[in-house]
């Protein structure tokens, strides 16, 4: 069985491609493979906006706004995924792709609960910049993936 680096995203954020290019090299160094946990991590408030704003227009007939809304979240995965596939496999790296509606800690301790193939994990820019995770969920995380934990932060410009 062919080992994996485990690399989390969030998938919601513009910047959801930054860190990408490193676990690809390092997946080609190391002869791995890449797994890829893409974290949509929406608050609750716009969720239940998003279902009332896609009931009223709903109710309203107008069908085919109301399905936009609704499906906003699988639109943006499938692009999302297929940009991140792509990359990978161009760069000749095997890839998966999953997606997971929780918090990070959460979402990766059950990605991993089932995968013994996983190496390392390493969490993008866009999971560790602006508060997104605290020093407290890093450390739950460490104590419970068993795996090292690599953190990216974004390069700051002068």
């Amino acid at each position: 069985m062919k080992k994996n680096l485990l690399f989390v995203s969030a998938y919601n954020d513009e910047g959801c491609g930054e860190g990408l290019s490193y676990a690809i090299d390092l997946a080609k160094v190391m002869n791995e493979g890449i797994a890829i946990l893409l974290i949509y991590k929406k608050n609750l408030m716009k969720r239940v906006e998003d279902v009332m704003a896609a009931i009223a227009f709903a109710e309203a007939g107008e069908h085919e706004t109301a399905r936009e809304i609704a499906g906003n979240k699988a639109a943006c995965s499938d692009e999302t995924i297929n940009f991140f596939t792509k990359k990978c496999r161009d760069s000749g790296v095997e890839v998966s792709v999953q997606i997971a509606a929780m918090d990070m800690v959460p979402a990766v301790k059950d990605f991993l609960g089932g995968k013994k193939g996983i190496d390392m994990v390493l969490l993008s820019p866009s999971v560790t910049n602006n508060g997104n995770v605290t020093s407290r969920e890093l450390q739950k995380l460490v104590k419970t993936a068993s795996r090292p934990i690599v953190t990216m932060a974004r390069q700051a410009y002068a």
